[in-house]
């Protein structure tokens, strides 16, 4: 992964970012993706260059009043494009800052042919600023980057500086579903998920050993599995 990173806005909070926002040379394909789809998946006020006041989105006229489900970090999207195509009812964001992940995920879309589907190509914590209190039903975070060295847990998903505004914009009962393959990952997860205003839903073994229903394995997991490592799926609701 690059070093931190950081984000100027006149308006925006100063952030580091420790990731990587592209990866290896795009293909032509994925890079006309990214020419003629993202403006259209990307409303102008998801972001901070076309929303300077910081005004929240207007979810309704996005997507004309259903329910709104986030994905944080889609990866390569075929989880993303998978759940809008088996919930046509329901309205999905999906916030990932890796250009190369977003051109992948464009491209699915237009394979999949939906149409309830936004993409944020930044940082979840500034799509945050411009989502309404108590506005996303369900929310996943599937295999986030490890940070595997103790001095690097700070940067994970699963502290307080990502899950006090994540649990702001979701609604009292939303679901979040946390899936990872790295033991550490589960135990940081287990212990702050729930200081942030969750109730972890698991009463048997199963509830974190079996993937739910509507799953389809991704490519990261794929890789998991094929190294050993084993799956946990982790089920949460928002308290309130």
């Amino acid at each position: 992964m690059g070093r931190g990173m950081s984000t100027d806005h006149p308006k925006r909070p100063r952030r580091n970012f420790y990731g990587r926002f592209k990866g290896k040379s795009l293909k032509q394909s994925q890079k006309t993706y990214l020419d003629e789809d993202l403006a259209a998946l990307a409303p102008g006020a998801v972001g901070w260059d076309e929303n300077p006041t910081r005004e929240n989105l207007d979810l309704d006229g996005l997507f004309g009043g259903k329910p709104i489900w986030l994905e944080i970090g889609f990866g390569g999207g075929e989880h993303l494009v998978h759940q809008a195509a088996s919930n046509p009812d329901v309205g999905i964001i999906g916030a990932e800052p890796y250009i190369n992940g977003v051109a992948m995920l464009l491209g699915k879309i237009r394979r999949a042919g939906v149409e309830n589907l936004a993409v944020h190509p930044g940082d979840a914590r500034d799509l945050f600023d411009v989502l309404p209190d108590q506005s996303i039903s369900k929310a996943f975070l599937l295999y986030p980057d490890p940070w595997p060295k103790t001095r690097h847990h700070r940067r994970r998903f699963v502290t307080p500086e990502h899950l006090e505004p994540l649990a702001r914009v979701l609604k009292p009962g939303a679901i979040l579903r946390v899936a990872t393959d790295i033991p550490d990952y589960v135990r940081q997860t287990l212990e702050e998920v729930p200081k942030a205003g969750f109730d972890w839903l698991a009463e048997r073994p199963d509830d974190w050993r079996v993937a739910w229903e509507d799953w389809i394995s991704t490519r990261y997991e794929q890789k998991a599995l094929r190294e050993g490592r084993v799956p946990h799926y982790l089920t949460f609701r928002r308290q309130g």
